[in-house]
Formats: C-alpha cells, sequence, structure tokens
C-alpha cells in the first residue's frame, strides 16, 4: 500500500466525505481524488515520466495536496520547497535536485526569467494562480503552463503506474552542517508506514477533523497533519498560514478535534486574549513537535483549555515520527515519549553501543520510515545510517519505563519556531562579506519563537555597522534564518587546535541573559 492508493480507496468507499475544507469550501474525497488523477495525467502530456523530479513551492493549499499526490500517482518524486527561500536557496535545490518541473504560486512568475537561463534542465513551471478564473493570464513564456489549466484539460483517471515499495515518493532537503542543504530521500514505504503508525499511535479515525496550520512543505504538517489524517479518512481544515484569530475560527466552527503545531504557535495561542476554552471544547488532542516545549507552557497551555498535548519527536530522515507520548499511560512533560509502532530508538555511546539507562548518549532510529539515503550524497549517507540505524546527531537519555528525553544537539542545530537552521549557513553568508574576518552563530532563547540566530563577527573594517550585515544576510538568508543580533567582537575565543568554541560563546550570551534577570 501506499499514499496515493490509499487515497484512491478512501474515496472509492467514501466519495461524499468531506476531505478538506479551505477557505471555508468544503471539497470531497471524490474530488480530490478526481483532481489528483488528472493532474497525474496532466504531468504525463508534459512528458514526464516515473522517476522524475517536480518541486513545489506552494504555501498551504489544495494545490499543494494535489500535486504532492498526484506526482507520487504518476511515480513522480516530490521536492517541497519553503517558498520563502531567497532565489539562490531555491536555485540550488532545483540545480542540485534534478528537478524538470516546478509547481508554484503566480507570484513566483518573475523568478523564472530570472534563474531560467541557470536551469536548463527545467522544462515546466506550473503556475498556480491566485485571482478569479476569468483573470487568468495567457503565460508568453513557452516554460510557463497554467495548474488550473491542466486540471480542465485531463482526465480524472490515471494510468495505473506501478509503485515500488523502495521508489523515492519525496526528496526533503534538510540544512546541512557543511552549510549546503542535503535530499533526504523517503520512499513510498518511508512515508505510508509513518503516516499509518502515527494515525494508529494517535488513534486518528474518520471522526477526526484536523487542524492543518503547519507549513505543508515541513515534514512535521506533511506526516502529522496531511498524510495520517488523509489515511485514516479524516477531514483536514486548511488554514494558508498559521493565525490564532483563525485557529480558534476554525476550530470552533468545524469542531476541530486535532491541532498540531510547534511551541511557539502554542504560546501565540496562549496569548491570544480573544482565545477561549469554549472555541477548543472539541479539540481531542494537540500534537506538538519541532522542538521541545517549556513545561511551563505546557502546563499552562492544558490547564487553560483543557486539553491534553502529546509532544513529539522526528526528523526529516525519519519520515519524520519516530516517537510521541502516550495517550494510554501518563506523559512525562519535558519527555519526547516513547517508541511509535513498528520504530525503534535507543541511545549509543561513540562506538554504537546502547548505554545504560539514565546515561547520554546519541539517539539513533530504525524501522520502516528511515530514508533510503541522502541524494547523490553516499558518503553523508553512510555515515548517517550505520547497520541500519540512523544516527540523529541528537544526545538523549532514556528512563526506565521507555520515555526518551532530548538533552542537546550534538550538530548545534538551531531551532527557529520549529524550523531547522545550522550556524555554518549563516557562516557561509557572512564569510562572502569582504569586511568579515571570523564569524560565529550559536542559537539563544526566544520567549516567541524557541530559539533565534545570533551571530559573532571580527571585522577588518571599523564602521560595519550591524544593520548593514542584517541587510546583507536578509538578501541572502530565509527570514527565518536571518540573526536577530550580531555582536562584534576583537577575536572568537578558539581551542588549542583554533576551532572556534560556538558553546563558550553561547555560555556568554546565557550568562549576561541570567545577570539582567
Amino acid at each position: 500500500m501506499n499514499l496515493p492508493s490509499s487515497l484512491k480507496n478512501t474515496a472509492c468507499k467514501n466519495m461524499d466525505k468531506t476531505a478538506y475544507y479551505f477557505m471555508d469550501k468544503p471539497v470531497t474525497y471524490g474530488e480530490l481524488d478526481a483532481a489528483v488523477s488528472k493532474f497525474a495525467n496532466g504531468l504525463k502530456k508534459l512528458g514526464l515520466e516515473k522517476g522524475d523530479h517536480i518541486a513545489l513551492l506552494l504555501g498551504n493549499s489544495p494545490q499543494f495536496i494535489i500535486a504532492l499526490y498526484g506526482a507520487m500517482r504518476a511515480g513522480i518524486s516530490t521536492i517541497p520547497v519553503n517558498p520563502i527561500y531567497t532565489p539562490n536557496e531555491i536555485q540550488y535545490i532545483l540545480e542540485n535536485g534534478d528537478v524538470k518541473a516546478v509547481v508554484a504560486l503566480d507570484m513566483f512568475v518573475p523568478f523564472v526569467d530570472a534563474v531560467d537561463a541557470h536551469l536548463p534542465k527545467v522544462e515546466h513551471y506550473i503556475i498556480c494562480e491566485t485571482g478569479p478564473a476569468q483573470t487568468r493570464t495567457e503565460y508568453t513564456h513557452p516554460k510557463l503552463k497554467s495548474f488550473s489549466r491542466i486540471l480542465e484539460e485531463s482526465f480524472p483517471v490515471a494510468e495505473e503506474v506501478p509503485l515500488d515499495d523502495d521508489d523515492t515518493a519525496v526528496i526533503l532537503y534538510t540544512s546541512g552542517t557543511t552549510g549546503k542543504p542535503k535530499g533526504a530521500m523517503l520512499t513510498h514505504k518511508n512515508l505510508y508506514s509513518n503516516a499509518s503508525d502515527i494515525g494508529e499511535y494517535l488513534r486518528m479515525s474518520s471522526r477526526d477533523r484536523v487542524i492543518t496550520a503547519l507549513p505543508m512543505f515541513h515534514v512535521f504538517c506533511l506526516s502529522v497533519a496531511v498524510n495520517a489524517p488523509l489515511i485514516s479518512g479524516a477531514t483536514l481544515l486548511i488554514l494558508p498560514k498559521f493565525s490564532p484569530k483563525e485557529v480558534f475560527r476554525v476550530a470552533k466552527k468545524y469542531e476541530a478535534t486535532i491541532f498540531a503545531g510547534v511551541p511557539t504557535m502554542y504560546n501565540y495561542l496562549y496569548q491570544y486574549e480573544a482565545g477561549t476554552p469554549k472555541d477548543f471544547a472539541t479539540l481531542r488532542l494537540c500534537i506538538s513537535g519541532g522542538a521541545s516545549m517549556p513545561v511551563a507552557l505546557l502546563k499552562n497551555f492544558e490547564k487553560k483549555f483543557n486539553v491534553l498535548i502529546s509532544e513529539g519527536y522526528g526528523l526529516s530522515e525519519a519520515s519524520p515520527v519516530t516517537c510521541f507520548n502516550p495517550l494510554d499511560r501518563p506523559r512525562k512533560p519535558g519527555s519526547i515519549g516513547t517508541n511509535i509502532v513498528h520504530v525503534e530508538n535507543k541511545v549509543v555511546d561513540e562506538l554504537g553501543n546502547e548505554v545504560p539507562v539514565g546515561e547520554v548518549g546519541e539517539l539513533v532510529v530504525r524501522g520502516p520510515n528511515v530514508m533510503k539515503g541522502y541524494y547523490k550524497m553516499p558518503e553523508e549517507t553512510a555515515a548517517t545510517i550505520r547497520n541500519g540505524w540512523l544516527y540523529t546527531g541528537d544526545l538523549a537519555r532514556m528512563d526506565e519505563d521507555g520515555y526518551f528525553y532530548i538533552v542537546d544537539r550534538k550538530k548545534d542545530m538551531v531551532i527557529v519556531g520549529g524550523f531547522n537552521v545550522y550556524p555554518r549557513e549563516v557562516e557561509e553568508v557572512l564569510y562572502d562579506h569582504p569586511d568579515v574576518v571570523e564569524a560565529a552563530a550559536v542559537g539563544i532563547p526566544d520567549p516567541n519563537q524557541g530559539e533565534v540566530v545570533k551571530v559573532f563577527v571580527v571585522s577588518k573594517n571599523e564602521s560595519l555597522t550591524e544593520e548593514e550585515l542584517l541587510g546583507y544576510c536578509r538578501e541572502r538568508l530565509a527570514k527565518y534564518k536571518v540573526p536577530q543580533e550580531i555582536e562584534f567582537l576583537d577575536e572568537l575565543p578558539k581551542n588549542t587546535t583554533g576551532k572556534i568554541l560556538r558553546r563558550s560563546l553561547k555560555e556568554q550570551v546565557l550568562k549576561k541573559q541570567s545577570s539582567k534577570s
């Protein structure tokens, strides 16, 4: 079984069941499945074949789901891309991912002229119009196609394309420690098994109505708030973007039963004065991931809204979920929970030996959800997957009841509002500035986003300002990767081998913050 086949089965059994609401408009499983088949046929008519790659530069929308499932039904691999990435970041992924077609919003059209000459492998740009159908643009650029026209001109029944469990369904680009993103190849088996196991673990059913407010291009949303509900025959309540006002409105109007979000979202919901427990009266479960939730926030949120929050853990390379706090046993605040169905976690030392209960080591994972590797990176793959175990790079411990706790991030990753930022990515940009001699990026606590990036810089130009460097970063980095603070130093702390000591810099920041409080 795979995701597009599961969708077809649900549509055949329950054609008139509402698959999703978007902008308060309901669409049935029958209508969704027909659109998916039309898009699969449309991709074939454009000359795309099984094994080709397409990229999605879309926000939360029906088009994202139709394109994703349509591509999978046609045997084509999909690369979801954060649409707020800069042109340089997008271009790298499209080049490295050998993308043949891009599905994007119409605001992407000006970008086509700027980068098309640098992307010879891209044959089609499929544009999703945001205006009324009657004002649809007639494109003159030969590579530009209309998403809606593709659906209008295609048949609703797709020719069956044989899909093997090990075929690559999605490639998720994750920030790399080398400064360049790595494409985690997730197979049909990876995605289906994780969505199915999530649904079973969280007891999802056709009666559930899931608020889909996390960004769909992010693997957390993709598996927990899209794939798992669709496998379960549930109804998605799709929000174009996260808004506390809209979350409360949609939850109340459609009697939502599940909400999934990162701690930042829960903080905004908790602080939103107009939100009341009555708005969340039908919620049976809230799911948190992407970063550790402060225990105080978890307890305050649950007390205010009288709803359970289940914290979990995952990473792109594991499709992503490996742990959740169980629903049939006591939760442990601060813990990421226990193994989900069919997935095994353990904590090991540097030699790969499991450490005793309570001791800290690296968290490793194995199961049908573990990726088959990084795209075109065999050495990185071999370093990450060893003897069938995925080495997460996160330091953790396990207690006597089998609950896991993340202790630290071995790879110095910074999590900004649930999004991963590696210090090296930011540093590489700064090192390109002619006046920067050295740079070190660290994550510092932030009450709204969990963490933000702070950078320490050594400059050879005394007149270089913080605002100038921030502007330089804004042009080259996605918004959430841009540093919130830049501090100039005469030199950066280093060890005897000359390695910059990021931990020392972070400790200085925390010490200053502590003394102020």
